[in-house]
């Protein structure tokens, strides 16, 4: 399609937009040329390796920064973009949440306020590429462990949290509450504030390999929390007011995050995402990567949760989310701090996704065909 059919195209700050651009070209440029980015299809074949971005790339760096005009004509002279759908279900719209970096209160030894571990990956914990194994599984990966010589699933939540790991020296820091590190683990990364002032900065590292189920669903489906009112918030609130059953909701989502500290992080910059670049708040998406490459520019199509306001902007693919599944499928980075709590924690809206991907050359062009 062209940029004059994407909706609020020429509203958007092109200039914002280039610069969370030229963050994931960072990383593009410095990657080996044919490693994996992800997408299946017209998406893997022209945007699923940095070597395709690398001319867009070094464009992009010849941008005065902060120039609106230029970076808007940037976008449309190397850039191309295409209406993204379910395939198979015939439809455009799809589901578009938010996350967010939270602060939580923690302590560097386990203590009678701060009983609740925060865990570094354990080291037999194994990922298998299954593309090295058929090449009809390539980007695939399982995670577990090995026991009597065979690979069987990891330990899911109820396991851990009954004490699976325990005596392995995991503990990164100690929390008030399980609540606390749940949320960590649900928003991939967070700021962790000790009794001297002194901010933690944590990050995911590995996952046990287990399935995502929401909490709110299961809160939904208990008539704990009224349909329409699910949110961050309310799931929260609710956990706090029944302490007693707390726990045994939680491990309702077999999934379980681990974490490493990240240093040398300015308190004004995000966390780095998948990609392995800081986030940028209302910039970055975590995204299904077996649809949509990491690295690529994503131009989204949604409402604001707070005012219901049209939310139109591009953004850039540079995360990925257990929970995010689907091309008509984002998960959008708020920040930190209350307001984008309050965004990430409300949001959760239909909305339609168009993709970016560099412009074929002209020499190239009567050879390409949409994928299947």
């Amino acid at each position: 399609m062209s940029f004059a059919d994407l909706p609020g195209w020429r509203q958007d700050d092109a200039a914002a937009a280039l610069a969370a651009f030229a963050a994931s070209c960072v990383r593009l440029l410095a990657m080996k040329p044919d490693a994996t980015l992800g997408g299946a299809g017209q998406a893997a074949a022209l945007g699923g390796q940095p070597r395709e971005w690398r001319p867009a790339c070094e464009a992009a760096g010849r941008v005065k920064p902060g120039d609106a005009a230029a970076a808007r004509a940037f976008f449309e002279r190397w850039l191309q973009p295409y209406a993204v759908g379910n395939a198979g279900a015939g439809s455009v719209l799809g589901l578009f949440t938010g996350y967010y970096e939270p602060e939580v209160a923690g302590s560097r030894t386990r203590a009678p306020r701060f009983a609740a571990p925060l865990l570094a990956p354990p080291d037999d914990l194994v990922r298998v590429d299954l593309g090295k194994f058929a090449a009809d599984l390539a980007g695939r990966s399982i995670v577990g462990r090995v026991s009597g010589g065979a690979l069987v699933p990891y330990y899911d939540r109820a396991q851990i949290e009954a004490g699976a790991l325990a005596g392995r020296h995991l503990e990164l820091l100690w929390l008030k509450n399980p609540v606390d590190g749940f949320v960590l683990e649900i928003q991939g990364s967070g700021r962790v504030r000790l009794a001297d002032g002194h901010v933690v900065r944590v990050s995911y590292d590995g996952q046990n390999g287990r399935p995502y189920v929401p909490i709110g669903r299961v809160l939904l489906q208990q008539g704990a929390i009224a349909k329409g009112q699910v949110t961050m918030q309310s799931i929260r609130a609710w956990l706090a007011a029944h302490p007693d059953q707390a726990s045994r909701v939680m491990d309702q989502n077999p999934s379980y995050v681990f974490f490493r500290e990240i240093g040398d992080v300015p308190p004004e910059q995000g966390p780095p995402g998948a990609l392995g670049v800081p986030l940028t708040p209302g910039r970055s998406v975590a995204v299904d990567r077996h649809f949509l490459p990491l690295g690529a520019p994503v131009f989204i199509d949604t409402t604001d949760p707070l005012d219901g306001a049209r939310l139109r902007r591009l953004m850039q693919a540079q995360d990925v989310g257990g929970a995010i599944t689907g091309p008509v499928r984002a998960d959008i980075f708020w920040g930190w701090g209350q307001q984008a709590e309050a965004r990430a924690g409300r949001m959760q809206a239909p909305g339609r996704d168009y993709l970016l991907l560099p412009r074929v050359p002209p020499s190239a062009q009567a050879g390409t065909q949409p994928a299947a």
